[in-house]
């Protein structure tokens, strides 16, 4: 499906109620698993990622195609090599892109039986599932986190314990947290030190479990806020003291775009102040990836010079999102660069040949695509989202919610 975005007016008043964390779905439907629990985890994310893993946990099957649900891959992997059996696991043909040699390698060297039935170093998959030994694992901490997260959540069922040494700066530490927190909630014990994370081997405690609303989903109403003339929306399910380190985008964006986030009960209620003005917007994206594409969006519309670091993750997800980004804005006059590896920066120059009056956006298979670019229906001119509902992987009500404040969705053939 195609669809056309416009709005008449830049208010955006009301309320929305956020999907439940995808992030943090995932993580508590595998550690649910590993307790062995009967408690079903409350508020789970209705997200395709999540409904994925579900279905597989709960699946009488062993081949399993999981498209194009990255953390389920990841998190699967891990989790089926320790359970008895034999399991083919599969995904999209951009998933079959996507490398898993390093936490493939990791798992080989705890005694896991995999091996690749296609290209070397990628799904698909087929896992024997055997007893695992723990020991000392050493991996770049650079890489993604859902490696290290899918190794930490197996860690206290192997035998003797796992120690996970992580070189390099960590990426995407917050999401490492969050997995460790989240194993604390079901009574698992950790020591980290330094770059060293040790986790003795105990058992899961069950626990009942409520997901809480999803800050990743959150960050493209404060991008319409920050455009907005006039803000007065309720985030409902959302909370500032979050398990999820994108939740730190509160913070960006009272400091650079004034508007004030407030917890209103249930709810984070969303105002907008009066902005200081800038010269430049300089963010770090290391630890929250997920919530760039929405910045350089959001700096676009706010003709906002900007240079951002901490993307070198983005060539790797649902797409290369640093190639991605690059094309869809030029069709918004934009003409982004790389500095050095990692790096997106814009001048602040706007070439108005290349601008199109209601420019279609291409979404790659990445939901975050269709979403970042939705704010352009904002900038004074409307936008097409080619093959929109890629927003069901993480948000799957993103268009009704956005017809709830007020934007006018139709249905288009381009």
């Amino acid at each position: 499906m195609n669809i056309q975005l416009s709005k008449t007016d830049s208010n955006i008043v009301g309320e929305v109620t956020l999907p439940a964390s995808k992030s943090i779905s995932n993580r508590v439907l595998i550690i649910n698993a590993l307790s062995y629990s009967a408690f079903p985890v409350k508020n789970l994310s209705d997200c395709d990622d999540s409904l994925v893993m579900n279905r597989v946990l709960e699946s009488n099957s062993n081949h399993f195609n999981i498209g194009h649900a990255g953390t389920a891959m990841r998190f699967l992997t891990a989790y089926l090599s320790k359970i008895v059996g034999e399991w083919h696991l599969t995904g999209s043909e951009r998933m079959q892109q996507r490398p898993i040699s390093i936490l493939v390698d990791a798992l080989r060297k705890m005694g896991a039986l995999i091996e690749y039935t296609g290209v070397e170093g990628f799904p698909p998959l087929k896992i024997t599932g055997t007893a695992l030994k723990g020991g000392i694992i050493e991996l770049d901490g650079s890489i993604s986190s859902q490696y290290i997260s899918a190794l930490l959540m197996i860690a206290p069922t192997v035998q003797g314990g796992l120690t996970l040494r992580l070189n390099n700066r960590i990426t995407s530490r917050s999401y490492i947290e969050m997995t460790l927190d989240l194993m604390r909630k079901f009574g698992i014990r950790y020591q980290w030190k330094a770059n060293e994370i040790r986790i003795e081997p105990q058992n899961y405690k069950p626990v009942s479990y409520s997901v809480e609303a999803d800050w990743s989903g959150a960050s493209y109403w404060y991008a319409l806020a920050a455009l907005s003339g006039n803000c007065d929306l309720h985030l409902k399910g959302l909370s500032l003291k979050s398990l999820q380190g994108d939740a730190v985008q509160a913070v960006w964006y009272e400091k650079y775009f004034g508007v004030r986030s407030r917890q209103d009960g249930d709810s984070v209620r969303l105002t907008n102040e009066k902005e200081q003005p800038q010269k430049q917007l300089n963010l770090n994206f290391l630890e929250n990836p997920d919530i760039a594409q929405t910045f350089v969006v959001l700096a676009i519309g706010k003709k906002l010079p900007f240079h951002f670091s901490g993307l070198k993750t983005l060539k790797i997800k649902e797409t290369d999102r640093m190639e991605a980004l690059k094309k869809e804005c030029t069709k918004l006059g934009v003409m982004l660069t790389e500095p050095s590896e990692g790096e997106l920066a814009w001048d602040g120059t706007l070439n108005e040949s290349l601008a199109l009056d209601n420019p279609v956006i291409s979404t790659y298979d990445d939901h975050r695509m269709a979403m970042a670019f939705a704010p352009v229906a904002l900038f004074g001119k409307g936008v097409r989202i080619e093959d929109a509902m890629v927003v069901t992987k993480s948000y799957p009500s993103f268009y009704e919610d956005l017809q709830a404040v007020g934007f006018k969705v139709e249905e288009v053939t381009l």
